[in-house]
């Protein structure tokens, strides 16, 4: 076993959301990979999207010294319990990127759920891939961008998106040629199909239906052959599927991961989770006051309303933080909450509602909850909008 060290990139900001690590495809950065549906993904839902790069890849320092699938998943694992010590995680990777995500749900790591893409139990032959190495080691990287543009994108993307395609094929230029050989032996020894059935954690397949490499069969058969996984085959993809479709690989991803339980927090991790969406969405003051004004009496309701309602419900990735606030205005006006409902109008605000659309959300309530409601919900919507400054 190597003991490696990957280099992680956040993709989108650290807000102490659950984590969702996606791995890279050989040959390219992660950044360039998965930069715009990471946005896609954190967009849609609550979490905060973390990239590793392959050794000698994009940020990865070179490695020439023998590893494997299950050193990288080790690593992983590593990376993530560096920036959520632990917290498990969820994960999402590409070609070898998702080889590294079925070591990672067949061993014992901290994970809660994989999204394999455009990858297999079994990538090749360990004859073509030593045969690689063997060419990249004589002749350097650059001798397969000719090949991977035809492996890896869908007809027409080259001329349709040449940005994108500039960026990966650039990482693939200059990737360090023995790091990139050591990938190919990893991948030649690799083959998880002994371990995919005894899989207990949830499984995402998305297969490119233009993939020569790893086709939508292989999909089929991969996600056939793991208790439980779901397949979606995305048309307009060939091996790079996330920098090719990623609005359509993002929100597929951030549904499948809205319609999973969360897993593997602990009643502390929860708590700590919940404590700060409370100080995002509340203000440091308000949640500090509360805090202040804790005693014997009402320390294990104020640890209730923590885990419960912010570390359970209002850190799920279904939902943004937006929608959230307008559907609590709307439950406390239907139950006459108004002293709440002054707090969550300031909230709302910071959740980034505007006084417009403050303003349709009670207009709204006075048809379906009444007008003398509605009436009172403005009066205390006014008094606070009248605190803000005025720009």
């Amino acid at each position: 076993m190597t003991d490696l060290t990957l280099r992680g990139t956040w993709l989108t900001p650290d807000r102490g959301r659950d984590l969702l690590v996606v791995g890279p495809s050989l040959g390219t950065g992660v950044v360039a990979l998965w930069d715009t549906c990471a946005q896609v993904v954190a967009g849609r839902g609550d979490v905060d999207v973390l990239g590793w790069d392959l050794p000698g890849h994009g940020h990865g320092a070179p490695v020439d010294e023998p590893f494997t699938v299950e050193d990288l998943a080790a690593a992983v694992v590593q990376l993530a319990g560096s920036v959520r010590p632990g917290q498990a995680f969820a994960y999402a990777g590409v070609s070898v990127g998702g080889v590294v995500g079925l070591a990672l749900a067949t061993g014992s790591a901290p994970v809660t759920a994989v999204s394999v893409i455009c990858s297999d139990a079994r990538v090749g032959t360990p004859e073509g891939w030593h045969e690689r190495a063997d060419l990249v080691r004589r002749a350097g990287t650059p001798v397969m961008v000719s090949g991977s543009v035809q492996r890896w994108f869908a007809p027409g993307f080259v001329e349709r998106e040449p940005a994108v395609t500039t960026g990966l094929l650039t990482t693939l230029q200059h990737a360090d040629k023995n790091s990139y050989a050591r990938v190919c032996e990893a991948l030649a020894a690799a083959d998880l199909r002994p371990g995919l059935a005894g899989i207990d954690v949830p499984v995402l397949v998305i297969a490119g239906r233009h993939d020569a490499v790893c086709t939508p069969e292989a999909g089929e058969a991969l996600a056939a052959a793991v208790p439980g996984a779901q397949l979606v085959v995305v048309e307009d993809a060939a091996h790079l599927a996330p920098a090719e479709s990623p609005t359509e690989v993002g929100e597929v991803l951030a549904d499948w991961l809205h319609g999973i339980p969360q897993q593997g927090r602990t009643s502390s991790q929860t708590h700590a989770a919940g404590m700060r969406v409370r100080r995002e969405v509340l203000s440091d003051a308000h949640v500090d006051r509360a805090e202040a004004r804790k005693s014997a009496l009402t320390h294990e309701f104020q640890d209730l309303i923590t885990r419960y309602a912010w570390g359970e419900i209002w850190t799920r990735p279904g939902l943004d933080r937006r929608m959230r606030s307008a559907i609590t205005l709307t439950a406390l006006i239907a139950h006459g909450h108004w002293g709440e409902l002054e707090m969550h109008v300031r909230a709302a605000r910071r959740n980034g509602l505007s006084r417009e659309e403050i303003a349709e959300v009670l207009l709204q309530s006075a048809i379906y909850l009444g007008v003398p409601a509605a009436n009172h919900a403005f009066g205390i919507a006014q008094q606070v909008l009248d605190e803000e400054p005025q720009e």
